[in-house]
């Protein structure tokens, strides 16, 4: 393994170890003797990579704000329409904070008092609704007189709800509990051509997990600062 190689693996494990830590205590609890000893690593490693803990803190969101970039081109790349993109989308960032818990921390952290940082995984994930909605009002889908405003609101609004009630309970962001969302929703939003080729449980592909590589559209989700 190349000193590259090893730098990358050893900066990787201090990242989940700060997420652990930060999932757990929080931000301003967290210790930065802590993340070093989780990772297995001296306090002098933690310091060849990260300034300070608000260093840390910063790449964890970054990591998390990556994997949910990932899994949006996933969504978009879909052969399937917007509304149906947002839907498995949902799922798949419901799957991500069931599985990795620096996707967990990265959202946590935005909550945390005494941290302030550039990235919000929220307002990536808003602008992320904001821009699936968009497109499905260029594509028609939506029902006559649905505000994209009101709609955005309400996603954003339930999912970054059921993603803190999860914290204390796995079952409010399950796969049948969001489901049961897009059941009683896209029946209000979507227009009644579209809605008999929506699938509330998430697309095949997405519940599969398989990557798809057909078509193309633009990101729907940042992995920068802003």
């Amino acid at each position: 393994m190349s000193k590259q190689e090893r730098a990358a693996r050893t900066r990787n494990t201090l990242i989940h170890s700060a997420a652990e830590l930060f999932e757990r205590h929080g931000y301003v609890k967290a210790s930065l003797d802590e993340i070093s000893s989780g990772a297995g690593v001296s306090r002098g490693a933690l310091h060849f990579h990260f300034a300070n803990k608000a260093a840390v803190a910063d790449a964890v969101e970054t990591a998390a704000a990556l994997s949910l970039r990932r899994a949006a081109d996933d969504a978009g790349l879909l052969q399937v329409n917007a509304l149906q993109a947002l839907v498995d989308l949902s799922h798949a960032l419901a799957h991500l904070l069931h599985r990795e818990v620096v996707v967990r921390a990265g959202f946590q952290l935005n909550c945390d008092a005494g941290l302030h940082t550039d990235l919000s995984l929220r307002r990536q994930w808003q602008r992320c609704v904001q821009r699936l909605v968009a497109r499905a009002a260029r594509e028609k889908a939506l029902a006559t007189g649905v505000s994209q405003e009101r709609f955005v609101a309400l996603v954003v609004a339930a999912t970054t709800g059921l993603e803190v009630l999860n914290r204390g309970d796995r079952n409010w962001l399950s796969h049948y509990s969001l489901t049961g969302f897009w059941q009683l929703l896209l029946p209000a939003v979507a227009a009644q051509r579209a809605l008999g080729e929506l699938d509330p449980s998430g697309s095949n592909a997405v519940r599969d997990g398989t990557p798809s590589t057909a078509g193309h559209h633009a990101p729907v989700i940042d992995a920068q600062p802003r």
